[in-house]
């Protein structure tokens, strides 16, 4: 296992962390799970309340001197919060949940638009200063799902520690983004990586073509293992999190990491990683090439953005958080295709020749979600 440093903290953290929210079905088999990661080499395990008995599972697998041997990582109730005193209630309830004293990295848990209202109107960034000061938790983190320029204003808003992005093969330029990760990174943010395998669906929905692309190739290396090189290849990440389900896919990404280093892919390797992403973005697509010819719109829609989305998500068989991100953040801006009046500007620029106005209405009624309602126990 390698190891870094997880920005400006003093802690040292595996390069792979344990994601916890799709544990097996079975309890003790995700307790064993847990315990040959740590017994591996993994000291970082990340959880949320908002996870389905993740935590609860998390505390008996932490139990006879595990806890001791990891960084623990949870994420707040966000979507719970209607007053200041909430933050450390369900904080409170969380410590008696794991069993433990103090957390080591505590998260707001995704910042959409609406959850960010809440840190701002219910004073979140106090509330993680109070919990600081009674040693309650040791480090001050966010999670996200949402646009470049949101992540942008988070990271200026407070004095994190840390900053947990989705980022991908596919995502590079969806969402926060590479750009982001850079950002965040030069805030001297550790920046940790969710997201790494889209949930698993770039495994499961691989196209025939990215197929005969992987087993034509000399080093004969998995999907997963492309994916995983992309992202540890770059210095600016400091850890990415793997939600394994079965004790294979735990120990296939074990293997992957024992060699986890920053600038190790050659330029031939890189331009291969281009062509997994474009055999990935052939298969029905909206056809956008995001040359920006198309911008700006009047309307400020942020069109190839939106397309980028739209066409990730199918290939992810519609991932809520996708529709989250899109909604939560694209519209929320109002940057979203529910701004689009149909005047044609766009498609007169498209090189493409693109019909952008129904591809629009096609994509924001795929995207859209209920943000307003979006409640998770």
């Amino acid at each position: 296992m390698q190891y870094v440093k997880f920005g400006q903290t003093p802690l040292t953290v595996s390069r792979f962390g344990l994601g916890c929210m799709r544990f097996p079905e079975a309890e003790d088999e995700a307790i064993a799970m847990v315990r040959y990661a740590i017994d591996h080499g993994v000291n970082y395990c990340d959880t949320a309340y908002v996870y389905e008995n993740s935590e609860a599972i998390l505390a008996r697998a932490l139990r006879n001197g595990y806890r001791e041997r990891i960084n623990l990582v949870t994420k707040s109730n966000t979507w719970g919060i209607e007053k200041h005193s909430d933050w450390e209630r369900f904080l409170d309830e969380q410590l008696l949940r794991l069993g433990t004293d103090h957390f080591d990295v505590y998260l707001l848990h995704n910042l959409y638009d609406q959850n960010w209202r809440r840190v701002l109107d219910y004073d979140g960034f106090g509330f993680l200063d109070e919990m600081v000061a009674k040693g309650k938790v040791r480090y001050r983190g966010f999670s996200m799902h949402n646009t470049l320029t949101a992540f942008k204003t988070a990271v200026d808003a407070c004095s994190w520690d840390m900053a947990q992005i989705q980022l991908n093969i596919l995502d590079e330029q969806v969402q926060i983004g590479t750009e982001g990760l850079l950002y965040g990174a030069a805030a001297g943010l550790a920046m940790v990586v969710m997201e790494p395998l889209r949930g698993g669906n770039l495994i499961k929905n691989m196209p025939p073509a990215v197929g005969k692309l992987i087993a034509a190739h000399p080093e004969q290396r998995s999907l997963a293992d492309w994916c995983f090189r992309w992202l540890f290849d770059k210095p600016e990440v400091t850890l990415i999190l793997s939600g394994t389900s079965t004790l294979g896919q735990l120990q296939e990404n074990l293997r992957i990491f024992e060699n986890a280093q920053a600038g190790i892919l050659s330029e031939a390797e890189q331009d291969f990683i281009g062509q997994l992403r474009a055999a990935f973005e052939e298969q029905d697509s909206i056809g956008c090439t995001g040359c920006g010819y198309c911008l700006p719109c009047p309307q400020g829609v942020d069109i190839p953005h939106i397309f980028r989305m739209y066409n990730n998500n199918k290939l992810s068989q519609g991932h809520f958080v996708d529709k989250l991100a899109y909604s939560g953040g694209l519209v929320a801006e109002g940057h979203g295709a529910d701004r689009c009046i149909s005047c044609g500007a766009c498609e007169a620029l498209c090189p493409q020749q693109l019909p952008i106005s129904s591809l629009l209405e096609e994509a924001h009624e795929a995207l859209g979600f209920d943000v307003v309602g979006f409640r998770r126990k």
